[in-house]
């Protein structure tokens, strides 16, 4: 049986707990490889509260910089659409626990709920 909501939650907050305060270059320094690294969390955008997520949400649209071609979309209009994005699976929060970042990244079609 797979984990409820809040123990993923609980999951992601005590492995980000765990290295807080700890600097970049000493939590990559635990690994021998690349392959012993661990890998980014899929973080449920359902999980994160309204004022969480929209702060997700636009530091991502700030920092992406996308490329609307010739008109000038207004930051709002960013945020909805990718907001849009999460709640139809198009797009996932992921969170690297060595780095301490969080992005959003799209989702291939076969991997999307219902996919």
């Amino acid at each position: 049986m797979g984990q409820t909501r809040p123990q993923v939650a609980r999951a992601i907050a005590d492995r980000a707990w765990d290295w807080f305060g700890r600097r970049t270059e000493d939590r990559l320094s635990d690994w021998d490889d690349e392959q012993e690294r661990p890998l980014p969390v899929a973080v449920p955008h359902t999980e994160l509260s309204d004022d969480a997520l929209r702060g997700v949400v636009e530091s991502f649209v700030l920092r992406e910089g996308t490329d609307y071609g010739e008109r000038n979309v207004p930051h709002e209009d960013k945020v909805v659409q990718v907001m849009q994005q999460l709640e139809r699976g198009e797009a996932r929060i992921m969170f690297d626990p060595v780095d301490l970042s969080v992005t959003i990244v799209v989702v291939k079609p076969k991997d999307r709920r219902g996919g």
